[in-house]
């Protein structure tokens, strides 16, 4: 399962929602694509008790979220979230006060994390309402895609 996650309005906030779209179109492109039961492909907003509710029963998630960590714009961060929790930087960039960070420890908590959880964070630059994403992050964005393209064939 592959979560995009995100807010279509602001600014770089977007990027796991655009990587989600891209994913998805790729899938459905190849000459043999994936049964979607196999491999599904969700866009969601962050919202924590939700992105539980989605991976129950999926053996591996892959969540893609804009992160705000202080790296540069357009910075890739890949996270084995099974075996750790997200590091302190990537929790305070979530417009929910319950937010990915949280729900993963929450799923960790009640022994409800999938058996593999990768977390990938694109670092944004703006995430003001209204604004499209930048530059760096629609690049980091089709990196992210070929790279959980990579994983899923």
């Amino acid at each position: 399962m592959i979560i995009g996650i995100g807010n279509a309005s602001r600014g770089d906030d977007a990027a796991g929602l655009i990587a989600a779209r891209l994913i998805r179109d790729a899938l459905l492109s190849l000459p043999d694509p994936p049964d979607p039961g196999r491999v599904a492909v969700l866009e969601q907003d962050g919202e924590g008790t939700a992105l539980v509710a989605a991976w129950k029963g999926a053996e591996t998630v892959i969540l893609i979220d804009a992160a705000l960590s202080g790296a540069a714009p357009g910075s890739i961060h890949r996270f084995d979230a099974l075996g750790q929790p997200l590091p302190a930087g990537f929790r305070a960039c979530s417009t929910h006060a319950f937010g990915v960070a949280e729900a993963i420890e929450l799923a960790r908590a009640l022994d409800r994390l999938p058996q593999r959880l990768i977390v990938y964070g694109i670092e944004g630059l703006s995430f003001s309402a209204g604004e499209v994403p930048s530059e760096a992050v629609e690049a980091a964005v089709r990196a992210v895609v070929e790279r959980v393209l990579a994983d899923v064939r």
